[in-house]
């Protein structure tokens, strides 16, 4: 019998990079098969709901947006009704048809919009307008973008575990650019050791926890697409209610059963704002987490220090096995 070795395949996706961990035993070419298999189920997945692919399905809605409904597929009807989920979860604070507003935000150029730029746009911005019914996705207004973002990439991370569960494989780590998903434990006794960055210090761990099993761990933090004008920070997680960047949270993570689960979580937690998103987690069964906010400050659930080797820290993104 072979010993177990450790497998690791690095990709690029979603605008950040993909990263799968595996331990086998069933040898390389095998391993590489799987290794080929999950890298494809992220890229479909991606290239199906990426609203910069004009091939994807969710172009294809954009484009017939006050036109007709656009016929889908279960998968996509269970996606979109997630995000429609997660849209009154937040009172309105989220919204998958927030996307919209790049007309008006660029970030590569580090532009400010004036407010007439929002509001002229905030109209197009009503999740009330999406109707998915009979197999079909309709956007009822014309000029409405949908945008899979926010429930999309976690849901990848799922999907790819599964797919490795399938596999045989007992023993992994998916994270995909900040949100993973554990198979099993590490195969050596030890739990996960996954650590949540500073998200006022670029590459430093501010503290770690340790996973036992499977489990699903996203963040959502406004220190990955931003810039600063004096001592504004600008970033790309919008309430969509207003339309500007959504205040009061420096990034919020959750552990949850699964990726997609802890994803939607972590979004309504930022945009709830700290010390009100933790205290929201605390009602939520089946979910730990942590805000950090812009001051700095830890807000946590209370089963969070159980989980830590410190008290109130958080999860994160952290591929190490």
């Amino acid at each position: 019998m072979r010993e177990p070795t450790l497998y690791t395949t690095r990709f690029d996706l979603m605008g950040g990079v993909g990263v799968v961990r595996f331990v086998d035993d069933r040898g390389r070419e095998r391993a590489s098969r799987i290794a080929r298999a999950a890298e494809s189920e992220a890229l479909r997945i991606e290239w199906k709901y990426s609203r910069f692919r004009e091939a994807s399905v969710v172009s294809e809605i954009n484009r017939n947006a006050g036109r007709t409904p656009v016929a889908v597929d279960e998968e996509t009807v269970e996606l979109v009704g997630a995000a429609l989920d997660l849209a009154r979860l937040t009172g309105g604070r989220f919204d998958p048809t927030v996307g919209v507003l790049r007309r008006a935000w660029n970030f590569r150029e580090r532009r400010v919009p004036e407010e007439s730029e929002i509001q002229a746009l905030l109209p197009l911005v009503d999740h009330a307008d999406v109707t998915v019914r009979n197999g079909t996705v309709f956007l009822r207004r014309a000029g409405m973008e949908l945008d899979l973002g926010g429930v999309g990439k976690e849901y990848a991370v799922d999907r790819v575990a599964d797919l490795l569960t399938q596999e045989g494989v007992r023993s992994a780590i998916v994270n995909f650019a900040g949100d993973v998903r554990t198979v099993g434990g590490r195969g050596d006794g030890r739990p996960w050791s996954i650590g949540v960055a500073d998200p006022r210090a670029a590459g430093r761990v501010r503290f770690a926890v340790r996973v036992t099993g499977g489990a699903g761990v996203a963040t959502s933090g406004d220190y990955e697409r931003f810039f600063m004008v004096g001592t504004t920070r600008y970033h790309h997680l919008l309430d969509a209610r207003s339309g500007w960047p959504a205040r009061g949270a420096a990034s919020a993570t959750v552990v949850a059963a699964s990726a997609f689960a802890a994803g939607r979580l972590a979004t309504a937690a930022f945009l709830l704002g700290a010390p009100a998103g933790a205290a929201w987690l605390e009602t939520v069964s089946g979910a730990e987490g942590a805000i950090i906010d812009e001051a700095g400050a830890l807000h946590t659930t209370s089963g969070m220090a159980r989980l830590s080797d410190l008290p109130g820290s958080m999860y994160a993104a952290y591929p190490g096995v």
